[in-house]
């Protein structure tokens, strides 16, 4: 995930709806600032719940195994399966 601006945390408290209006917007993502230091991420719910999905997907070693098999049967040229034909 790229980091698209930082706010230190004394000026998120006044730039707070501005902040959210650029999430909405612009999908961008701001890291808030202590000290300098990045400690907390401001995101779209739909990045969040994009992400949240990705490391379900790469926890999961049983889908993460039938993707890997996937990918090796389409580099071997192997005939694909159509879904209505799955039991």
């Amino acid at each position: 995930m790229e980091i698209d601006s930082y706010v230190p945390v004394t000026k998120a408290k006044a730039l707070f709806l501005d902040m959210i209006r650029m999430i909405d917007d612009q999908e961008n993502t701001i890291a808030i600032t202590k000290n300098g230091v990045p400690r907390a991420i401001l995101m779209s719910m739909e990045q969040y719940e994009g992400m949240r999905e990705t490391m379900m997907v790469l926890g999961d070693t049983e889908m993460m195994r039938q993707i890997r098999d996937s990918q090796q049967a389409i580099k071997d040229r192997k005939p694909l399966i159509e879904l209505e034909d799955l039991p």
